[in-house]
């Protein structure tokens, strides 16, 4: 990963806790829970910047996001603190920070969709030819339009896939547009296709036709809802055999790197505008931050807005002691969890290769 990449990465992971953070900070201030510091960074304190009201803004020596200080946290009977608020202030105050997420994902979902617009699937044009290659050796060539494969019709991306794939290692025949004229060749798709490359060695996309701002939202919204639906029944599909266990392991800091680089790299041959890849990639990255957050797991946003429950339904609250401990004990799990999966990371690297 070059230098230029790695600041990117960093600096945007930095951003999207910041958010989350920000999320906490400005629920607490709209429902007058007092908060005491905003950091930006982890302690030590590098410098303190600058005071909103009652709370601090810090700069802080470790770059590894930010947090917030509610005043009395974990402590019910200290006043105007988080822990002596109503449950329903605690829980909105606990949400508001992966919903600060979710919404991030969904404006860069939509700022996707407002700069590249809507792919027309039923036109198929070649964007890439792999060197020594069936494709190269039919004389395919970038700007072929996709007719048809085997004497299927190319009307999306599934059925060109599933062409190909019904056809391997047999001779085919493609029929491409090209400055208005019709060509048919004929190509072998490859069984076996060197790594990250396909079986006829060409890669395609499809023209895309814009669309008002007003359907981008919408379209940022239902992208994010799709993929936070995905998110969610991930460990069923996993119990259930659908998903290899190696499909849904848990990945490190060092894998987002380098899924990041190689969505970078990829950029330039997808015919999309600069930065779509990585709008696409933190955006996914905001939602999955978001939707752990609000899992039930102590320590966890989640888990904290889970311990709020009991106190709306049956008007009695969990022993403030009693969450505490819960909570710090869950907290070094978790951490112990971070650091087992980005140690997994280095010594046992997921492999990207398609």
């Amino acid at each position: 990963m070059d230098t230029s990449t790695l600041l990117i990465f960093i600096g945007a992971i930095v951003l999207l806790i910041i958010i989350h953070e920000l999320g906490h900070l400005l629920a607490a201030k709209l429902f007058k829970v007092k908060v005491e510091e905003f950091g930006i960074g982890f302690p030590p304190r590098a410098v303190k910047l600058f005071t909103w009201g009652e709370t601090l803004f810090s700069l802080n020596w470790i770059p590894l996001g930010g947090f917030v200080r509610p005043k009395g946290e974990n402590n019910p009977e200290i006043e105007g603190g988080l822990a002596a608020a109503s449950p329903w202030v605690r829980i909105a105050v606990f949400a508001a920070g992966p919903i600060a997420n979710l919404v991030t994902a969904v404006l860069l979902y939509s700022l996707i969709f407002a700069r590249a617009g809507l792919p027309d699937d039923s036109t198929t044009f070649i964007t890439a030819i792999s060197p020594d290659s069936p494709a190269e050796a039919a004389g395919l060539a970038p700007g072929d339009e996709l007719v048809s494969v085997g004497g299927v019709p190319i009307d999306s991306s599934e059925v060109l896939h599933e062409t190909i794939q019904a056809s391997l290692g047999e001779q085919t025949t493609i029929v491409i547009l090209r400055d208005g004229e019709t060509i048919q060749v004929d190509v072998v798709p490859r069984k076996d296709p060197p790594t990250g490359e396909g079986a006829v060695g060409f890669t395609f996309s499809h023209p895309r036709e814009a669309i008002p701002v007003s359907r981008s939202f919408y379209l940022g919204g239902q992208t994010t809802y799709l993929q936070i639906r995905e998110l969610v029944l991930l460990p069923s599909r996993l119990i259930g055999g659908e998903i290899a266990p190696e499909e849904a392991r848990l990945v490190g800091f060092t894998t987002m790197g380098r899924m990041f680089s190689m969505a970078r790299e990829s950029e330039a041959e997808s015919g999309m505008p600069a930065g779509t890849n990585t709008f696409a990639f933190f955006a996914y990255i905001s939602l999955s931050l978001g939707i752990l957050n609000l899992f039930p797991i102590p320590a966890v946003d989640g888990g904290r807005i889970l311990f709020a429950l009991p106190e709306i339904l049956f008007k009695r609250r969990i022993p403030p002691r009693f969450e505490n401990a819960v909570n710090a004990i869950s907290f070094i799990l978790l951490l112990l969890l971070l650091i087992y999966v980005n140690v997994q990371d280095i010594v046992n690297p997921v492999d990207l290769n398609p």
